[in-house]
């Protein structure tokens, strides 16, 4: 043996390491609110879960979605105990967010997007949730959702669930480029843009051979094709501009809906992020416009 003060030190490098590492996985498992900030106006989180009305409190529920089936509500997702998800634990709302189901185990009905949130990575989902839990808690009550029979009924979600819906994230495509495989994500994933712009059946699912094709919306207002059958109109900065500004070349502006998410969302992307989508919808094949109702 060597005397104490000959002993290598790699021992304390090693246990110094160890800490850092520790301390870093801590960081990770708790999530990054700062980050999930960014995740949050990504998702479009405050467009579905604020009313639509002046000085409204943001993510404290009330908003209305009108579909077919009957109007849905946007809950509080603000940290209250009562009103909101304040009793929640990380593991409630990865399950929400993963595989649609609420604390006591029944259907959230596919209004909520997760049918596209699912995709979503842990790293995202852990950060969102620790964005959720640092807003301010708000008591405002939720509002029932107001469906017509037998719509209402989530046990009927299940066999939807079976025929249109898959848990789990996006699985990584190694064939992509970074930048179309980040905005492959973004579109399908995160910003759920399928969810109002890929028409759908009379079940209520989407039509995956018309992904991003454009027809009715979830209110039945017509939505674009944001494949390149119409999108090879557009120059990239003539997109880029639209998606950050919300004005068309020629001075208009488009309606409402799109407007509050181009305002909530895709002006508050990352120029990289705002490139890697547009990047992600060029690759797309170019898909007919849907067929006008008469």
């Amino acid at each position: 043996m060597l005397p104490n003060d000959r002993q290598p030190r790699h021992g304390g490098v090693v246990v110094f390491g160890l800490v850092v590492w520790m301390l870093a996985a801590t960081a990770s498992a708790q999530g990054d609110a700062q980050r999930g900030s960014y995740i949050a106006k990504a998702a479009g989180c405050v467009g579905c879960h604020t009313e639509a009305k002046e000085g409204a409190p943001a993510y404290a529920g009330g908003r209305a979605l009108k579909t077919p089936f009957g109007t849905f509500y946007g809950p509080n997702i603000t940290p209250d105990p009562q009103a909101g998800i304040g009793r929640w634990t990380e593991a409630d709302f990865v399950r929400a967010m993963r595989h649609g189901e609420r604390r006591d185990g029944s259907n959230y009905f596919p209004a909520f997007p997760y049918p596209s949130f699912t995709g979503m990575t842990d790293q995202d989902l852990r950060d969102l949730w620790a964005y959720l839990r640092s807003l301010p808690a708000n008591s405002r009550a939720n509002q029932p959702h107001d469906l017509g029979f037998p719509y209402g009924w989530r046990i009927l979600v299940t066999p939807w669930k079976w025929m249109f819906f898959t848990p789990g994230p996006l699985a990584a495509d190694p064939q992509l480029a970074p930048a179309v495989a980040r905005g492959r994500y973004l579109v399908q994933a995160l910003a759920h843009c399928g969810e109002c712009h890929t028409p759908r059946n009379f079940l209520g699912g989407l039509r995956k051979d018309r992904f991003l094709a454009g027809g009715k919306g979830p209110d039945r207002k017509s939505v674009p094709n944001l494949t390149p059958t119409r999108l090879k109109k557009w120059s990239d900065g003539e997109l880029k501009d639209f998606l950050t500004t919300g004005m068309y070349s020629d001075g208009d502006i488009p309606a409402e809906a799109m407007a509050e998410v181009i305002r909530n969302t895709t002006s508050q992307l990352t120029p990289q992020d705002l490139d890697a989508v547009i990047a992600y919808v060029r690759s797309l094949p170019p898909l007919p416009e849907e067929p006008k109702e008469k």
